[in-house]
């Protein structure tokens, strides 16, 4: 069944929501709550309801059931205050009063092109052993709990990782696949990997359980698996273990330094390494709301251990992703934020590639001390070559200085990195304007659309859409895009956009920029 309501069509088969052409990112439980509560939208559902329905009668806290309500939501453009499509009635439970519309059979136009346009051939495998690490499955009986698996499995990849004789997958791909039923050799197919590892953390008490499978994707064979039990205060020692067995695994001949590298403890102090699992998760929820809530936790975080390099890096990265969304409320409070946050991971920690690249992006886009920050990205990328969002900024960095093919190599080698990154739409927008700095405007065009779908609030992608329209004589089309730009943004002048982007592009390519500005309608 098909549930159509504003903008938003929810596909309970598919277990899927879409705002107009573009697939929202739900977490298995908030479109369960965001699910039931339409289906039952001719009464009120009480709290008790709903927790039988979603944690199938399982204890939990009404900080979980809170948490579910707010993202769901957001996911649909509501919010507490404005309880436009979900209301709460106190002391009785939630109702949907959303206007619903039901649909049976095939989904609408709009979701068959989103899957036409998404369905890719598979990808060619690389010319060393891939590996993706898939979300492990929290068995913990606590489901508050899902940060930690979430947070294990992050290490675990970011230590893979640094391992330069392994291809491997970024974070943000493999987690598109939380919640799901999958198959291990579509999952191969799609992100262009010969082995999955696939796992489960139980913890109870201090003790916690790891336990992992290492299949591979074309056969299907379990070509390893074990499990690891630990108490929680020796946690870092049992992702070691995790790591390195799995390398081991995978390439036998590799030497024992490399295993020794993928060992890092990012701290001793098990409860700071909570919140910053905590405040990791919040960040990748990618919700105004969360992104406070995130840098509430990173607080705590180095409240109690000020040595976590990690934590400082992600607070300075939660700036830098408040800048990219437009949620910046007190510009000059959040740069001086920026700097004391990133210029303390950098102190504390130099040759974690993690903490390198979060800084770095942050000292280029929210300081603009460009050269600075492409310095630490690079460093990073030196570390691990394998980390897909250091390629977008040096692919940037190509762009800022002219070289616009080795720019589309960094662009591509990071899209091959991570297939189904979540920050896909900056790649898309930076072949979109090397495309444009090229005259290659329909080739542009064509990028610029893939990263407004992506993400359609991200103004810079729109910008580049309506650039590349203005130069190729579509007038019309670039103008209603304008129109969109300035009414988003109110003070957008071409007099002081100008000035700014010169800070990004060679003189030759801001001109180009500043000649489709007044054909696309912009203000001057």
């Amino acid at each position: 069944m098909r549930y159509l309501f504003e903008d938003y069509e929810l596909d309970s088969g598919r277990r899927e929501l879409y705002r107009d052409t573009s697939v929202v990112a739900l977490a298995p439980q908030t479109f369960d709550f965001l699910d039931y509560l339409i289906r039952n939208r001719e009464r009120v559902v009480c709290k008790d309801e709903l927790i039988t329905a979603i944690w199938k009668g399982r204890c939990v806290s009404d900080a979980a059931l809170t948490t579910r309500l707010n993202a769901a939501r957001s996911a649909i453009g509501d919010s507490g205050e404005k309880q436009r499509l979900i209301k709460t009635l106190p002391r009785k439970g939630y109702r949907f009063i959303g206007k619903v519309q039901e649909a049976d059979g095939a989904p609408t136009v709009a979701v068959t092109e989103i899957q036409r346009e998404t369905a890719k051939p598979a990808l060619p495998l690389p010319d060393k052993p891939s590996l993706a690490v898939l979300p492990f499955t929290n068995l913990s009986s606590d489901p508050e709990q899902e940060y930690f698996a979430d947070g294990m499995v992050e290490d675990i990849i970011t230590g893979l990782s640094r391992s330069k004789s392994l291809f491997v997958i970024a974070r943000q791909s493999t987690f598109t696949y939380k919640g799901k039923a999958i198959d291990i050799r579509q999952v191969g197919r799609e992100l262009g990997v010969r082995y999955v590892l696939e796992g489960s953390v139980r913890k109870s008490g201090d003790r916690v359980r790891i336990a992992g499978q290492l299949i591979e994707a074309t056969t299907g064979a379990h070509l390893w698996a074990d499990r690891f039990d630990s108490q929680l205060k020796d946690i870092f020692d049992l992702q070691d273990q995790v790591t390195s067995s799995v390398i081991s695994a995978l390439f036998p001949q590799l030497e024992r330094a490399e295993i020794e590298r993928a060992k890092r403890k990012p701290t001793e102090n098990l409860q700071a390494y909570d919140y910053y699992l905590r405040a990791l998760s919040s960040f990748y929820e990618f919700t105004r709301e969360q992104n406070i809530e995130a840098l509430r936790l990173i607080r705590l975080a180095v409240e109690i251990d000020p040595g976590l390099a990690s934590a400082y890096a992600l607070g300075a990265y939660c700036y830098l992703q408040r800048k990219i969304f437009g949620w910046t409320i007190d510009a000059d409070q959040e740069l001086n934020d920026t700097r004391r946050l990133a210029r303390r991971a950098i102190e504390l920690d130099k040759d974690d590639p993690t903490v390198l690249v979060r800084a770095g992006q942050a000292i280029g886009a929210v300081l603009y001390e460009m050269d600075d920050g492409v310095a630490l990205v690079s460093r990073a990328h030196e570390l691990n070559p394998n980390l897909a969002v250091a390629r977008y900024t040096i692919g940037w960095e190509h762009i800022r200085r002219g070289d616009i093919e080795a720019a589309l190599k960094q662009f591509h080698a990071g899209g091959r990195l991570s297939p189904m990154d979540p920050f896909l739409f900056l790649l898309q927008t930076g072949i979109a304007f090397a495309h444009f700095l090229t005259d290659r405007y329909e080739d542009g065009s064509s990028w610029a659309k893939s990263a407004v779908l992506h993400r359609p609030n991200y103004l810079n992608a729109q910008f580049i859409l309506a650039a590349c329209h203005a130069m190729s004589g579509r007038v019309e089309e670039a103008r209603m895009i304008g129109a969109r730009l300035v009414e988003a943004r109110p003070a957008l002048r071409v007099s002081t956009l100008v000035p700014k982007l010169a800070r990004f592009y060679r003189p030759e390519h801001l001109e180009r920029i500043a000649r489709a500005c007044p054909i696309m309608g912009l203000p001057p």
